[in-house]
């Protein structure tokens, strides 16, 4: 079933997840809703957060990443194989140069900036199984890892840019807020009754 992404400027977008356990109600049916929505609306990742839930939860795939050009072969053949699953995750490190990179988000549709990440990250988690992992990932892998880590520490892209730039952001965040914006997936907007 496709979920209605929340829209920048609900409360759940700032809250800080929540572990779960292996007896989360439905877990393999959210999972299950949860990649049909983030295929949908064509991302490449996607937190509880972003569909209502202050869980630590998220899942990302970047194969859509392993056609750019621009990267080596060895890039684009880590990338189009890698689909995983995160669960009360933690970074336990973010270490290497930080590099800039044209961030979006589908919970803040049509903004774009470049956000600067370190290169290489080291994170705890557990699979959708609750099998344990530690393991370092970098380059573009790290950077939209880092990205839906942030969903469920209640940080979003738009924290990382300058004052000036959140000042020229303003009104298309609150139009964005408002349901005033097309997309062609599903959305809530908090400061609308239902989702469109």
């Amino acid at each position: 079933m496709i979920l209605p992404i929340v829209a920048y400027g609900d409360p759940v977008l700032r809250k800080v997840g929540m572990d779960i356990d292996e007896a989360y109600p439905n877990l393999s049916e959210l999972l299950e809703n949860m990649w049909e929505t983030m295929y949908k609306a064509n991302g490449v990742g996607l937190a509880a957060p972003q569909i209502g839930l202050a869980i630590r939860l998220f899942m990302v795939d970047t194969s859509p990443f392993a056609d750019d050009e621009d990267l080596s072969a060895e890039e684009r053949k880590a990338l189009s194989g890698f689909k995983k699953v995160f669960i009360n995750a933690r970074i336990n490190e973010e270490k290497g140069e930080e590099w800039p990179f044209n961030e979006g988000c589908l919970s803040i549709p049509d903004i774009r900036e470049d956000i600067k990440r370190k290169d290489t990250i080291t994170i705890s988690y557990l699979d959708e199984r609750f099998k344990p992992f530690t393991k370092t990932f970098d380059g573009l892998l790290a950077r939209v890892i880092q990205h839906e880590y942030d969903h469920i520490e209640g940080i979003l892209f738009i924290d990382k840019v300058s004052l000036l730039k959140k000042r020229l952001l303003k009104s298309r965040l609150k139009n964005i807020s408002q349901g005033k914006i097309v997309v062609d997936y599903r959305m809530r907007f908090p400061e609308l009754k239902k989702a469109r």
